[in-house]
């Protein structure tokens, strides 16, 4: 069933390069990880879990393992708008572009519709993963983890673990 659960998190790539974003602009980055990928993906959330003492990134790596395949996705280089909105929490865009910095896990602060660019994407891909029935959640743990060992690029990422078993792996946890 392995090849199959790659062909899905490639058709969940697909939705998520496909779904509107604002501006019609495409900031987000896309990466499907299987095999031998998902170990070492799973030992780095547990390995920052322990180095931190943030907690789950243990539980979530364990789920990551036994997963079949994984959906990265990431906001690479996002360029605000240029709404002055104020959604980020800043009175004009180049107000928030010049505050970005470093922080713990992801950079920011980041424009809010590029955010939602992102989240419409992940929206995307998880619809797409529910109707071939594969088991998902959404993680931000992964993004975390995938970040920090180069395995995508970006701003901020999330991952989604999709797997195919008698009981989903990601519910009683």
């Amino acid at each position: 069933m392995e090849n199959e659960m790659k062909t899905i998190a490639g058709m969940m790539a697909v939705a998520a390069r496909t779904a509107p974003k604002a501006k019609g602009e495409d900031y987000i980055e896309l990466k499907v990880l299987s095999g031998g990928e998902l170990a070492s993906l799973a030992e780095e959330m547990i390995k920052y879990g322990e180095e931190t003492g943030r907690p789950n990134f243990d539980r979530d790596g364990i789920n990551v393992r036994a997963s079949d395949a994984v959906l990265l996705l990431s906001l690479l280089k996002p360029v605000y708008l240029g709404l002055d909105c104020g959604a980020c929490g800043f009175d004009t865009c180049a107000e928030m572009e010049s505050n970005l910095k470093e922080g713990p896990e992801f950079r920011g602060p980041l424009c809010s519709w590029r955010l939602v660019d992102l989240g419409i994407a992940l929206g995307s891909a998880v619809k797409t993963a529910s109707l071939f029935n594969a088991d998902n959640r959404i993680m931000y743990r992964i993004g975390v983890a995938a970040l920090r060992a180069g395995m995508i690029k970006g701003e901020v990422a999330i991952g989604v673990p999709i797997s195919a078993t008698g009981k989903s792996i990601y519910f009683d946890r």
